[in-house]
């Protein structure tokens, strides 16, 4: 076999080069479930839930589960990198395609803010006198250059920060089940399973106060649908995405619900509080040396993880809308390196303002920015539902080919999900504090009306494609 066949066999139908190995994309599968809202945002959940908060991330999990099967199922119909914006073009209509493709794009420009300001705070526990904006840019800058350089490289350096999120929480999990058995840390002495209900009960805040969580809950789990990005680059996505999509499950159990139960019974939830990691608390609570230090480092990975699949994933979506004449031709453009070079510079760009949030208001800057991402993947995920329920009745009509990974109960657990993330939104509705992201979202709605409408009266035929623009594979 020839170089040349070699290197056409490794090119996706898009131009991608097909760089992420089986490790990375599970890695990638696991870090996605894993990020600053588990780490740091939990805190504030069990403050408001007590240990109830459990079983709301247990039952997020299971709509996440069911959305990923869903999404799983369309992956395996048709791989593309642009996934969302793709299916969603296919089986609602070109609007629908690039509004979740524009949507997408926001959500992750916001969330690369959001972790360049988490990442920015978590290097003040070093070094304190470093201006929040310094060190925000300068993370910027690094992944920049990591996303440009090759998709190999995004995928190596996203396989070690998953490892180290991972390891940290297994590490505590161990190390709580021992202080829970074994008696032994300053902990020792009140550790108790029995924390989980001693302390007003498992709703110490009534159950409306648990469910109210959810919205802070699901913003937790975003990125998990990352995995569908990565099918036009996978080696070997037809046997990578259904491994990594099955073992969902077993990461939510250990990750979420198996290191909740365990720091919540080795602490009280009333020693919890927000704006604190409950796993810094906790590693202080038992006495380990140079704990805070530890998961500080832990966090600040979380963090850096997440703004490099912010870079990763909004490159990709710009050349999907490019290709359908939904953006720009030039974010169309791959480079030598068959990365989508323009796309990732612009939004890198735009990231940028975060880098300016954290210079003008550097103690709101974080809450600014994550109100928005939840709206934006709530967003993302129902067009992911949708899409499944069209394109199981399609199948079911005979119109389409079936795909080889079938979600189970078909559609039915697509609409149990869709309602699920309906209510949630009605819940950001109710919550004051919450709803700002409401207001965003209408304002996003109106200016993404307002660019349908030039884009169709600057090329008719746009409301007429159905997701089979070709790629331009090298610029």
């Amino acid at each position: 076999m020839t170089s040349a066949q070699v290197e056409s066999e490794n090119v996706s139908e898009e131009g991608y080069e097909r760089g992420l190995g089986s490790r990375q994309v599970q890695m990638i599968a696991i870090g996605g479930a894993i990020g600053v809202g588990l780490f740091m945002g939990a805190g504030a959940n069990i403050a408001k839930a007590g240990p109830s908060i459990i079983l709301m991330y247990a039952l997020a999990g299971v709509v996440i589960f069911f959305i990923m099967r869903a999404l799983g199922e369309l992956l395996l119909y048709r791989p593309v990198s642009g996934s969302f914006a793709e299916y969603a073009r296919e089986f609602l209509g070109p609007f629908f395609g690039f509004v979740t493709g524009w949507t997408y794009w926001l959500m992750w420009v916001v969330t690369g803010m959001a972790e360049l300001t988490a990442a920015a705070i978590y290097i003040h526990f070093w070094f304190p006198e470093i201006p929040q904006w310094v060190s925000a840019l300068v993370f910027l800058v690094v992944l920049f250059g990591v996303n440009l350089i090759s998709v190999k490289i995004f995928g190596e350096v996203e396989f070690w920060f998953s490892m180290i999120k991972v390891t940290a929480i297994i590490g505590m999990i161990v190390i709580g089940l021992g202080v829970l058995t074994l008696g032994f840390s300053d902990a020792g002495d009140t550790a108790a399973v029995s924390n989980l209900w001693a302390h007003d009960g498992f709703f110490p805040n009534g159950i409306g106060s648990s469910l109210m969580t959810l919205q802070g809950v699901m913003f937790a789990y975003l990125a998990v649908e990352l995995v569908g990005v990565t099918a036009g680059e996978s080696e070997n996505p037809e046997k990578t995405l259904p491994k990594a999509i099955n073992t969902l499950p077993w990461r939510i159990i250990v990750f979420y619900v198996g290191a909740l139960l365990v720091i919540l019974s080795v602490v009280k939830w009333t020693d919890f509080s927000a704006g604190e990691s409950p796993f810094v608390h906790a590693f202080g609570e038992i006495g380990i040396p140079l704990a805070a230090g530890i998961v500080n480092f832990v966090v600040l990975t979380a963090a850096l993880s997440s703004c490099n699949s912010g870079m990763y994933s909004t490159g990709r979506m710009l050349r999907d809308l490019a290709a359908n004449s939904e953006a720009p031709q030039a974010f169309g453009k791959l480079n030598a390196r068959k990365t989508p070079a323009v796309g990732i510079t612009v939004s890198v760009a735009l990231m940028g303002i975060g880098v300016v949030l954290n210079y003008v208001v550097p103690e709101k800057a974080f809450l600014y920015v994550t109100s928005v991402a939840t709206a934006a993947g709530i967003w993302t995920w129902m067009m992911i539902l949708v899409s499944h329920i069209r394109y199981r009745a399609a199948v079911d009509a005979g119109r389409l080919r079936a795909s080889s990974f079938p979600a189970p109960g078909g559609a039915i657990f697509s609409w149990v999900a869709l309602l699920f993330l309906i209510g949630v939104t009605c819940m950001i509705a109710y919550d004051k504090d919450a709803r700002v992201c409401l207001y965003v979202a209408a304002g996003w709605a109106v200016a993404l009306g307002v660019g349908w409408q030039v884009l169709k009266s600057r090329n008719p035929q746009i409301s007429e494609r159905r997701g089979d623009a070709e790629f331009e594979k090298v610029g």
